[in-house]
């Protein structure tokens, strides 16, 4: 039995430039992927290559089982049934709604057109837009009918390059919901590109991080947070700091805070199946891991505070002169400069040695 996608230690390169470096993962199918990392580091390429758009310099793609690209070979496009949905929609302006759903329709007979766009019409919640044209929809509609074009010929696999960047933050969000919704209704496969955690958290159920073309973790949103397998996934997945550590024992590490305990997950030293006695790490500390207590005899100062409606965000000032995030409810309303109780409630420890420290 074959993944639906499969990249096997594929490279790409401009000119000189390596942009994609040994670079696998595997997609089974009905199964929502996500390529996330910042400007840069080689995400967009994946999907051209992927797409046939680019052809990759070693290793090999392919779908179904069967190879699309690799060292001298290389399946164009539009023989690959890749569905495509671009940042800028790309609709045509002069048809309708109806006319860009059915655009790729042409392989299908005629009577089977028609139904198969009203029945994209009403997944993607547009009937009533059929007659109109792209100027006269909202951009969450004009993306949604870019959506139902690609979905139109039952792709095998579905790209989503950067496709909510256009839109204003909250309509992301619901947008975000409303296509693995569609996606998950039609048992697609399909992998987005994108730089916005949230957008990658909602929809995909894997997510591979990308750094300088390479992905250092492939995992779920879950334990990209909670166990990231290096510092750059730690540093770049949600918000937090790090606080230097000494490691007691495998099961126990100190911090200017307290002592954290819990199988100590990350090596100290290559050759280390755990961090040893007396080893130096850098632990890592979410906001959710300190908490607001009045009743504690640890106290640290309020640097700053972001309001978020229903927490506040505060930036602390450690007795060591460390800083330190703490998110706490809202009616829990400090002043900058006020000293506040805190405790640890570390669930997960992430701890990294201090000799492991280049970004």
């Amino acid at each position: 039995m074959h993944a639906l996608l499969e990249l096997k230690s594929i490279r790409h390169a401009y000119g000189q430039q390596l942009v994609v470096n040994d670079l696998s993962l595997t997609l089974e199918k009905g199964q929502i992927g996500c390529l996330l990392g910042p400007s840069g580091c080689g995400k967009t390429t994946v999907l051209r290559c992927i797409a046939g758009f680019e052809p990759v310099a070693a290793g090999e793609i392919l779908l179904n089982g069967v190879k699309v690209s690799g060292s001298g070979f290389f399946l164009p496009p539009e023989q690959r049934h890749i569905g495509m949905v671009f940042q800028d929609y790309a609709l045509f302006p002069h048809l309708t709604v109806t006319a860009n759903i059915g655009f790729g329709l042409h392989r299908l007979p005629k009577s089977e057109r028609a139904p198969r766009v009203a029945e994209l019409l009403q997944i993607v919640g547009l009937a009533d837009t059929a007659n109109k044209y792209p100027h006269e929809l909202s951009g969450g509609q004009q993306q949604r009918v870019a959506l139902a074009r690609a979905l139109a010929p039952r792709p095998d696999l579905l790209l989503l390059d950067e496709p909510f960047s256009n839109l204003d933050v909250s309509l992301r969000e619901r947008l975000s919901l409303e296509v693995r919704d569609i996606l998950k209704s039609q048992n697609a496969t399909a992998i987005l590109v994108t730089h916005d955690q949230n957008e990658a958290f909602t929809i995909a159920d894997e997510i591979g991080v990308m750094h300088r073309g390479e992905i250092q973790q492939w995992d779920s949103a879950y334990n990209l947070y909670h166990r990231p397998a290096n510092r750059f996934v730690a540093d770049f997945i949600g918000q937090g700091v790090f606080l230097p550590g000494k490691v007691l024992d495998p099961h126990q590490v100190e911090i200017e805070l307290g002592i954290l305990t819990a199988d100590i997950p990350h090596q100290c030293a290559p050759d280390a199946q755990v961090c040893g006695e007396g080893c130096h790490v850098d632990v890592l500390l979410r906001p959710d891991d300190i908490v607001h207590d009045d009743t504690s005899s640890l106290q640290a100062v309020v640097l700053h505070k972001a309001f978020r409606g229903a927490d506040i965000l505060y930036t602390l000032h450690l007795p060591s002169g460390a800083t330190a995030l703490s998110l706490v409810p809202s009616h829990h309303n400090h002043a900058i400069g006020e000293k506040i109780g805190i405790r640890l409630e570390v669930d997960h420890v992430v701890a990294f040695d201090q000799s492991s420290n280049e970004k």
